[in-house]
């Protein structure tokens, strides 16, 4: 095997075009298996990353390599792994302090993982995990959502809205979603009971009394979610601000819990107007979830949707496609043939 590898990343926060990188093919601890990528996909958690926006959260060092999802193929496997064996193709999300899927080759914790979908292709399987656990661990753990509870998803023909939204229904939830003309048909094919058309008329003039809120958009999105949700409900944010309920239950320090506090101020002051919990979600890794979903695949019950793929030289374009918007779908990386 070679000793270096090719990956695309940064050299410093704020850095506009990404830059193509040689590193040290990584090494692997007892608990980890080398993973030849095949596909990656982009997330808009990277491009935050990339912006220095979650400095606050993560510390990274430099050069970075981006990216925090994949499928692959197992390469070796450390003397601890007991699930995984050479030659297995697998997909995942890695620790967020192990990202780096924008390369030949990543090193992740066997927990991390899971089989891939037998069903998907790589380009496929690089689709789900990142929006799979984040959209699962929204419905299934905060909201715990019971069948015939009514959910607003944003963006439903997005990278994450068009997982969430078959997800809510394998749980028997009514989805609203927004979504423009060009979207509504995706939507639809993938079981959102309503939708508004956002370049039309604001959601908030037209929904009320519902259990849940999943947003994915920040902004005043977030702040006009606090209005269609019944006293009780659960609005549950990817963009919005952490606060201090977060900063005590991720750990950090009580000098960062404090300025979560301060800057969520005018979120909490809405979720005591509103009688309603607001709750920041910064997901986890998890190898045992990513098995519910694969099932959930293999059995035909949620599929994924990808927009466009790009080869590896072409990584940059894909962010900046990314960061037109006018995706419906997962945007992904083909790393290896």
């Amino acid at each position: 095997m070679a000793q270096t590898m090719k990956a695309m990343g940064i050299s410093h926060y704020k850095q506009e075009k990404l830059e193509e990188l040689t590193l040290p093919i990584p090494e692997i601890s007892a608990n980890e298996v080398l993973v030849e990528i095949v596909a990656a996909s982009i997330n808009p958690i990277d491009l935050k990353i990339r912006d220095g926006k979650l400095k606050l959260l993560l510390h990274y060092d430099m050069p970075l390599v981006l990216g925090n999802d994949f499928a692959g193929r197992i390469v070796k496997v450390g003397d601890n792994v007991t699930k995984f064996k050479v030659g297995d193709e697998v997909y995942g999300r890695p620790q967020k302090s192990k990202i780096g899927t924008f390369a030949e080759y990543l090193g992740v914790d066997q927990a991390d993982i899971a089989l891939k979908p037998k069903n998907l292709t790589f380009e496929e399987a690089a689709s789900i995990p990142l929006v799979g656990l984040t959209s699962y661990q929204a419905l299934h753990d905060i909201m715990q959502v019971q069948p015939g509870d009514k959910v607003l998803i944003q963006a439903g023909s997005g990278g994450i809205g068009t997982i969430a939204i078959q997800l809510a229904k394998l749980m028997d939830v009514y989805v609203a979603t927004t979504a423009s003309n060009r979207g509504k048909d995706l939507v639809t094919r993938l079981g959102a009971d309503q939708i508004i058309n956002y370049r039309e008329e604001n959601f908030a003039d037209v929904l009320s009394d519902y259990d849940d809120v999943y947003d994915t958009l920040g902004g005043q999105n977030l702040i006009d979610g606090f209005k269609v949700l019944k006293p009780g409900g659960k609005i549950v944010t990817l963009s919005g601000t952490p606060n201090a309920r977060f900063g005590k239950e991720y750990g950090v320090s009580w000098f960062k819990t404090m300025l979560f506090g301060l800057a969520s101020f005018k979120l909490t002051r809405l979720e005591k107007k509103y009688d309603v919990n607001y709750h920041f979600l910064f997901m986890k890794p998890s190898g045992a979830q990513l098995e519910i979903l694969r099932d959930y695949i293999e059995d035909e019950k949620l599929e994924p949707i990808v927009d466009r793929v790009f080869p590896f030289e072409q990584t940059q374009e894909a962010v900046e496609y990314s960061e037109s918007g006018h995706a419906k779908g997962k945007i992904i990386i083909k790393i290896k043939e």
